[in-house]
This record gives structure tokens, C-alpha cells and sequence, in this order.
């Protein structure tokens, strides 16, 4: 945990576990009571149950499971929202493809992020990685909502950002890069692919992205890695082909990377470009995770400069963690360039914070920005 995390200045973070198993309601808050940030004021049986005592409990987060009796997540979503407009909500659910469909559903109805839960309590008791992304994500996205014990300075006021919808629609501002961010220069290398990597609130970002940069997609290659578990990037990509009105499929392993074609990482493997004779394919691995994450986008990223070398633009979008931020650096190295999405507009300021902080990035943009810049990139423009 962070020093940021732990701060004295702020109240826990109150949050609300909402399940039908009593099991794994218990767990979840034995985790989240464990954790000097966060505390639990709430573990209820139902939807019904939270959309009656939200208002009562007043948490800052709540972990809302898809499938319960009387009121199931999707539909007790949106009431809890009109009760408690800033609530920051987190969808559970296990990998099914119907419930992947209902998470995407969700987070278009105002959830923050989801999260996939093991099969069984059995593995949820042994699942690591699941508690840490958990709480990970309680504590990134509470970050917006966390409540200082007594008035604060101006200069610790806690950042508020944006929902991705709002992030897409909102007119950018007059100053988006802060002054002590150094901005490179961009290589005078022509791209020749573009990669793209982002984790919390990217499905979002990535569907705005992709409907904005269709000639690119027509010239070039694109590779995204989006930290997503199997199933979920299956429906992803379906999503994507549907924004950018492009093919968009996960990635096959020794399948031709070729224009016109969005890949996708699919979850639980890293996905790699790499040369084989003449041509350039996808390269899957099941190795293991990288920055906590498989997929991760550092793997991604260095593996197109060994195969496009300086012709690589790397974008990294919203997203909890750095990954991707090493990986830029071999991009720069190489001669080619990064691209970060703008703290105002991401959801977590973590990844392309990393990556801007790191002095990596030639630009970093508002989301509504970012494919008009892509495209002239691509059309020649340096500046």
C-alpha cells in the first residue's frame, strides 16, 4: 500500500459488500477490515437489501455482485446510483459470457469497474490475485470520493476525476499538460504500428478511441492490451469491431498481423508481435504475470520495437498501476514515441501518470484529443 493509501489526513473508506453468499461476503470483508484505509459499513444479502439501506449506511464504494434474488446487480444499479450519485461501484462477477455482457452493460450505466470472481469459494479463499486487484480497485477508485478528517489545504485536496462518458464528452481544457510534466520532442520517425495499453476505465476509453481513428486503423496494425480476464476480452473485441466499424478479434497465436485489424490480447495470455520468416505475427505466452497483470501491456510494447523498431507510437490510457510505463522507455530508446492519456480525463491516473511522470510521453492529451493526434501522426505531422 501506498503512503498516499494509509494517509491520516483521510477517513476510511467506507464500503459496502453486497452478495448472496454468505461465504464470500465474509471473506471480502475480513480483506477489506484487514486494510487500515477501508472499512466495511455494510454486508448485505441483495440488491433490494442496498438499494433500502444505502442511504442509511452512506458508503463510498460498493462491491455489488450480478447475480442475487429479489434484485439482481444490473437492476440495483442505477437505484443506487439516483440515491447516492457519487457512489463508487464495482461489479463482481464470475467469467460467464452473460455476465461479462451484463459488466459491460453495467459500467455503461455508471459502474466504475468491474471485477471476475473465482468459480468457487474454494478458489476465492486461495485466489491472491483476486484480493489484490480488489483491493486495489476499492482503493484507486475511492480516491476520488475520500473524505480528509478535517478541512484541507487546497494543496491536498483530493484530485476528483471523471467518469469515462463524462471524460469522452467533456470539452477538453485550455491547458491539459501540466508545467512540470517534460514533453519530449517527437521522433521524426513515421509510425508503422500503433499500440495501446490500458487497465481501469479503459473498455471506455478505448471504444471512444477506436471510433475516432478508423483511416489509421485501415493503414496500420493496432495492438491493444487491455487488463481483462478471458471471456471479458472476447466481448471486448466484439465491442471494439462495433465502435471503430473495423475486424477486431483477439489475438491467434502465429495469425499475420496485417492493416485493417484490431487485435486484442486475449485474457490470461501476454500478447507479443514478432517476426517469422517474412511476415510479422501474433505471439502468445502463458507466462507469468508482469506488474501483476495478464495481460500486460510492457510486453507489448517492447516487443514492437524488436519488430517495427523506431516505427512504434505507444498510447497508454486510463489505468490503475505503471505497466507500460517500462515498456515506453524501450519505445523512446528505440526511436519511437508514447502517447498518455490526461489525469482529467482517465478514470485512474496510474498508468499514463507513470508513463508521463517518467518524462516518456510526447504529448499528453485529454481521451478527446488523443485520436485526432494519432491521426495526423500518422498523415506526417511531427509536431
Amino acid at each position: 500500500m501506498s503512503a498516499a493509501a494509509a494517509d491520516s489526513r483521510y477517513e476510511p473508506l467506507r464500503v459496502m459488500v453486497v452478495d448472496d453468499s454468505v461465504v464470500i461476503r465474509g471473506l471480502i470483508a475480513r480483506w477489506i477490515d484487514a486494510e487500515p484505509d477501508m472499512t466495511v459499513v455494510g454486508s448485505l444479502r441483495t440488491g433490494l437489501d442496498a438499494v433500502n439501506q444505502v442511504e442509511r449506511i452512506s458508503p463510498d464504494v460498493a462491491i455489488l455482485d450480478i447475480e442475487m434474488p429479489d434484485l439482481d446487480g444490473i437492476s440495483a444499479l442505477p437505484q443506487l446510483l439516483a440515491k447516492k450519485r457519487n457512489l463508487i461501484v464495482i461489479m463482481a462477477s464470475t467469467l460467464t459470457r452473460r455476465n461479462a455482457e451484463i459488466s459491460f452493460k453495467a459500467m455503461s450505466l455508471g459502474a466504475a469497474d468491474y471485477i471476475p470472481k473465482p468459480e468457487s469459494t474454494r478458489e476465492l479463499s486461495a485466489a491472491d490475485i483476486f484480493k489484490h486487484d480488489l483491493l486495489q480497485k476499492i482503493r484507486n477508485l475511492g480516491a476520488r470520493v475520500r473524505r480528509p478528517k478535517s478541512v484541507a489545504s487546497p494543496s491536498i485536496a483530493p484530485t476528483t476525476h471523471a467518469t469515462p462518458a463524462a471524460s469522452a464528452a467533456r470539452p477538453a481544457p485550455a491547458a491539459a499538460v501540466p508545467s512540470k510534466l517534460a514533453i519530449r520532442p517527437f521522433s521524426p520517425s513515421m509510425p508503422r504500428a500503433l499500440l495501446i495499453g490500458s487497465s481501469t476505465g479503459g473498455p471506455q476509453a478505448l471504444m471512444a478511441l477506436v471510433a475516432e481513428i478508423g483511416p489509421v486503423i485501415d493503414r496500420v496494425p493496432v495492438l491493444i492490451t487491455q487488463h481483462m480476464p478471458p471471456t471479458f476480452t472476447t466481448i471486448l473485441a466484439e465491442h471494439l469491431a462495433r465502435a471503430s466499424k473495423r475486424p477486431a478479434h483477439e489475438g491467434i497465436d502465429g495469425e499475420p498481423i496485417k492493416p485493417g485489424t484490431i487485435y486484442l490480447a486475449p485474457g490470461g495470455k501476454h500478447m507479443r508481435a514478432a517476426k517469422q520468416g517474412a511476415n510479422i505475427v501474433i505471439a502468445l505466452d502463458d507466462g507469468p504475470p508482469v506488474n501483476f497483470c495478464k495481460p500486460a501491456v510492457d510486453p507489448l510494447f517492447t516487443s514492437g520495437i524488436e519488430v517495427w523498431q523506431g516505427g512504434v507510437l505507444a498510447v497508454v490510457l486510463t489505468g490503475m498501476g505503471s505497466d507500460g510505463m517500462r515498456g515506453g522507455k524501450e519505445v523512446v530508446a528505440a526511436g519511437g514515441n508514447v502517447i498518455a492519456q490526461d489525469e482529467a480525463t482517465s478514470v485512474v491516473w496510474g498508468m499514463p501518470g507513470a508513463a508521463a511522470n517518467a518524462g516518456i510521453c510526447s504529448a499528453i492529451l485529454p481521451l478527446n484529443q488523443i485520436g485526432a493526434k494519432i491521426t495526423r501522426l500518422f498523415s506526417g505531422d511531427r509536431s
